[in-house]
């Protein structure tokens, strides 16, 4: 799997960089017959520079799978939850797209 990752507003530290890695790629494994050809374009950060209070971290991953496109966004106080709230929404839109594909398969025999 090819994870790009791309920082808004802050710095991209090699620690952040292997975290959103270790992560992102983990998802490969739900998708083991055509992992060398996904690609997920992460990009972690602020929504703005001066944005102090609330909700301030973001991560957004797209996960292109063939031609298909799967995309999640959260936000949080906390880059590192984050980045696993987005790789919790994506794992469970890819387990919804495998049962969609099987259930296609099945419905054609």
């Amino acid at each position: 799997m090819q994870v790009d990752v791309y920082a808004k507003n802050i710095e991209l530290t090699p620690a952040i960089r292997s975290f959103v890695e270790e992560k992102v790629g983990s998802l490969a494994k739900f998708l083991k017959g055509g992992a060398e050809t996904l690609e997920a374009r992460v990009e972690v950060g602020k929504p703005s520079r001066h944005h102090k209070s609330g909700q301030v971290f973001y991560a957004e991953v797209n996960l292109k799978i063939g031609k298909k496109l799967l995309r999640a966004q959260a936000e949080h106080f906390d880059l590192n939850a984050a980045i696993d709230q987005a790789r919790n929404e994506l794992e469970r839109q890819i387990k919804k797209f495998k049962d969609k594909m099987t259930d296609r398969a099945r419905r054609e025999k």
